[in-house]
């Protein structure tokens, strides 16, 4: 459009330079230094056209260029923001099966600590008894007759009550010579399922079943067959291996936790009505409890109701 001006005005120039002539004589000299000026001037538009034209080139050349910078950049960043939720999505895909690992690991370093527990309070029974033989033999040697509420001198330490490592119980099988003790085999059990060695793990869960069946800890290495399971996502067996705690311990304190994963193996298998029963049974009996919060928080992920709608 300007350089379309630009040759309008060259020509009405001229024109009126013509026109002027023609009007009233003019000194031929005059006439054509207007001339030269004239064309002069319309070469200095003529170049100014050129150095616009020149000038529009070079800008449109510079914005094509950052467009296309731009279109990259775009693209980068749209592929960096499609990498970084992929990630997101395989972090909260791997979370669920981490924590369950964690919980496994917690439960089994909590047991441990019962064990200790236990066997301390064992060994100073086992102590208790013991003084009381040496007392009533201390009363047979001094003639006297044994104080009141001492031991039968004639029973052996800790006999009351059987103990994790005391070998089988009347109902277990006779445990074949050179095999581990209980506490040897529960021990590397609760080592091998902390460290992921689930095989190794099951193996030594189901030896200590075979020969330690009547021991105190018999419901814990239970219920760790059924973690076991459920860390290798066979939920089936698992589900079966939760019942037995359920069944066979009535007094175990592996019941909360072990109604729980039930319910949680059960929903894992699409049997989301028979899982959801599960988890409010275990609001419903264990109020207050690191199971009954993990129940609440998987029915609310579930969308359902803690209690059944009548």
């Amino acid at each position: 459009m300007r350089i379309r001006h630009i040759a309008i005005f060259s020509a009405a120039v001229l024109t009126g330079a013509l026109a002027g002539s023609l009007v009233g004589p003019r000194p031929a000299e005059a006439v054509a230094r207007e001339l030269i000026e004239l064309q002069r001037d319309v070469t200095s538009l003529l170049q100014g056209q050129k150095d616009l034209a020149t000038q529009v080139t070079q800008d449109h050349t510079v914005m094509k260029t950052l467009v296309e910078q731009s279109s990259d950049n775009v693209n980068k960043l749209g592929a960096t923001m499609s990498s970084l939720q992929k990630s997101v999505q395989d972090v909260q895909a791997n979370s669920g099966a981490r924590l369950d690992t964690m919980s496994t690991q917690v439960q089994g370093l909590s047991d441990n600590l019962e064990e200790i527990k236990s066997r301390l309070g064992k060994l100073n029974q086992q102590l208790v008894d013991l003084q009381n033989s040496v007392q009533s033999l201390d009363a047979k040697i001094s003639g006297t007759s044994p104080a009141t509420g001492t031991a039968n001198p004639t029973a052996s330490p800790g006999a009351a009550k059987p103990t994790a490592s005391a070998g089988s119980s009347p109902s277990s099988p006779a445990v074949p010579s050179g095999a581990p003790s209980a506490d040897t085999l529960y021990s590397n059990g609760l080592r091998d399922i902390t460290s992921g060695k689930y095989d190794l793990a099951r193996s030594e869960f189901q030896d200590y079943l075979k020969y330690y069946a009547d021991t105190d800890l018999a419901s814990n290495a239970q219920f760790y067959l059924g973690e076991i399971a459920y860390s290798q996502k066979t939920y089936d067996v698992a589900v079966a291996e939760y019942e037995k705690v359920l069944n066979n311990y009535p007094k175990s304190f592996k019941l909360a936790p072990a109604r729980l994963k039930k319910g949680m193996a059960l929903i894992e298998l699409g049997q989301k009505t028979a899982g959801v029963r599960e988890l409010r049974e275990v609001v419903k009996r264990y109020p207050g409890t690191e199971e009954d919060r993990r129940a609440r928080a998987k029915l609310k992920e579930l969308a359902v109701s803690i209690t059944p709608t009548r």
